[in-house]
């Protein structure tokens, strides 16, 4: 088999692009096997996560991207524990990885761990020297570097574990929405997919909103009214009952709509089905608490003129290339290896 190349990669990047436009095609059984095994994984969430791959995946971005990358003609091993809360999570920083010439050592997440096995036989299958570059492990071990992905706690081990080599140590993080009460329904209605998108379980979902005081609050339900189907699985429904009746015990003041719960609160990360706001006087207040607040938020949504980098309304979950977790340049971090 002869050695992978840049140009090797380039070209089978550009080729998996494509095939990720079909999902069904490259999936097939595995849809229905990796919803049964986690539930939260709908059929209709790994097709959206594996539409994306695709969308990223654009010849114009990959040789942009690449442009960007010293290939490694002798390879790092790079472990990398991935994360399980959304179908494909850790896709991309296996993807970097690959890019840059280097050997993955896979450890992925219980959660989630057909689908990235099945995208990268594809991979495989258009360029077979990729075969030398990817390798499944269940413990980590003998590697040059890593990037893990975990909770706050599990990140105090990481960090403990993995301080003697080079590493990208990844914790919690969140995305939170700006809205300055001229927004349009439509837009309102986009920000629902940041906010839905995977049932709100990643961490580029909106899981709190800044809002303008005496914000009307009906009007944010009114343009989130299409997504009340997610009401309907069971999981997300059990959240919704369990943390509206701590509310209702506790005589918490909240608003409800039947699928989402709106309570105060300065907190950036709220429960599942439930969504956190605050109130402002000012975009420059906001600005500034967003500011003290950067190593704790993965994206910002708004359309308003904020000097923080944004995504706009329903883009959060549709990163480009060089969107990198935790704006950490994962790709820079693994040029610095060779």
């Amino acid at each position: 088999m002869s050695a992978l190349t840049q140009e090797k990669a380039i070209i089978a990047f550009g080729k998996l692009g494509q095939k990720l436009t079909s999902p069904a095609d490259i999936l097939g059984n595995i849809l229905y096997s990796a919803g049964n095994a986690n539930a939260w994984f709908t059929e209709e969430n790994i097709k959206k996560s594996i539409l994306s791959f695709a969308e990223m995946l654009n010849e114009t971005d990959l040789l942009l991207w690449f442009k960007s990358i010293q290939f490694n003609t002798s390879p790092k091993k790079i472990g990398l524990i991935l994360a399980g809360n959304i179908p494909l999570v850790g896709l991309h920083d296996v993807l970097c990885v690959l890019a840059t010439g280097n050997i993955a050592l896979i450890k992925l997440s219980s959660s989630d761990d057909q689908l990235i096995k099945t995208v990268l036989a594809e991979l495989i299958n258009i360029e077979p020297a990729f075969a030398d570059h990817i390798e499944y492990v269940e413990r980590l071990k003998d590697f040059d570097a890593v990037i893990a992905t975990g909770s706050n706690n599990s990140s105090r081990y990481f960090d403990y574990y993995f301080s003697k080599v080079p590493n990208i140590i990844r914790k919690n993080r969140n995305s939170v929405a700006v809205l300055d009460g001229t927004e349009t329904k439509e837009e309102i209605q986009s920000l629902g997919n940041d906010i839905f998108d995977y049932f709100g379980l990643g961490c580029r979902n909106v899981s709190k909103l800044y809002l303008p005081k005496g914000y009307e609050i009906a009007n944010f339900y009114e343009g989130i009214e299409s997504f009340q189907p997610i009401i309907n699985h069971f999981k997300y429904q059990n959240n919704y009952d369990y943390n509206k009746s701590i509310y209702l015990v506790n005589a918490a003041k909240h608003f409800d709509n039947g699928f989402l719960l709106l309570k105060e609160d300065q907190s950036l990360a709220s429960p599942l089905a439930v969504l956190y706001y605050e109130e402002y006087e000012n975009l420059k207040d906001v600005e500034n608490k967003l500011n003290d607040k950067t190593a704790d938020i993965q994206c910002v949504v708004t359309k308003s003129p904020i000097n923080i980098m944004s995504f706009d309304f329903g883009q959060s979950q549709h990163p480009k290339l060089w969107d990198y977790a935790d704006n950490v340049n994962t790709i820079s971090f693994l040029n610095s290896l060779n």
